[in-house]
């Protein structure tokens, strides 16, 4: 009898892509059957914190309350290689960390590694949480005075007339010399070790599969890309399924702990949290 996995991820075109396979079938899962939902990031993150989902893709930000309950899966990361999430204005800034200072801010979520990062780069803010599909519009109306942007609002805020504060995968990597980790994928603790380890060697088979039959995997993921062209799908999933995301290998695994770590310190989290990884 086949066992179920509830799949968790973004409506995305870079989690589309590394889950293609697993969705369309084009790897052999053995007894295990893939039921796949899709929602926004910053849901996933409050539904596992409800233990909702088997495996759901969450922000590393929010890891911090899941450790007790979810393990990181080795593969299917979303690192920010010297690059990340964007602040961005109606404006211009001169200098832009004391700009922000006690700014209204339009934030994605704030369990979002972008929120952490922002944080982390200037704390003293005033966060206004708004659909990260509406960020723009919500600094158009005025309701923020500047909008942290993820997905692929990333490439397109110049086109749509704002400008640069801080790219934050940017100011991280000159910061620790590591790439910014965004997302992950974590499995619950109690599906218990085989079926633990049997899922991380089927998600890393599926993000190798997309890699290696890039194609049709980009004509999948094409459909998640919220009206960017097809030149501008391939570029960002360049960005976030990659090399990190087959496996975040030992300097990814230090970028996260790292993260974790400094927001700990920052008092962003209650309480320090020590990573596991499966697989």
């Amino acid at each position: 009898m086949p066992t179920t996995i509830r799949v968790a991820h973004s409506p995305d075109s870079d989690d589309a892509f590394m889950f293609y396979a697993l969705a369309e079938r084009k790897i052999d899962t053995g007894d295990l059957r893939y039921e796949h939902e899709l929602s926004d990031i910053e849901s996933l993150n409050h539904r596992a914190r409800r233990k909702e989902l088997d495996v759901s893709a969450v922000s590393i930000h929010a890891y911090a309350y899941l450790s007790q309950d979810y393990a990181l899966l080795a593969s299917g990361s979303s690192m920010g290689d010297g690059y990340g999430p964007r602040l961005v204005g109606r404006t211009p800034a001169v200098d832009a960390r004391t700009a922000a200072r006690g700014r209204r801010i339009a934030v994605p979520g704030t369990l979002t590694t972008a929120y952490l990062a922002l944080r982390l780069w200037q704390p003293d803010f005033e966060a206004v949480v708004v659909p990260f599909d509406q960020i723009e519009d919500a600094v158009r109306r005025g309701d923020a005075e500047l909008g942290l942007l993820i997905h692929e609002g990333q490439l397109t805020y110049a086109d749509d007339g704002f400008a640069l504060w801080v790219d934050l995968g940017a100011w991280w990597l000159s910061e620790t010399g590591l790439p910014l980790p965004l997302g992950g994928n974590v499995i619950r603790r109690d599906l218990g070790d085989a079926i633990m380890a049997q899922v991380a060697r089927d998600l890393k088979a599926s993000i190798v599969y997309g890699l290696e039959h890039r194609r049709p995997a980009l004509d999948h993921a094409k459909k998640f890309n919220r009206g960017i062209s097809d030149e501008r799908t391939d570029t960002f999933v360049g960005m976030y399924v990659n090399d990190w995301t087959v496996d975040y290998g030992e300097r990814g695994r230090r970028a996260v702990q790292l993260l974790l770590d400094r927001a700990a310190e920052a008092k962003i989290i209650p309480e320090r949290v020590v990573v596991d990884f499966v697989g």
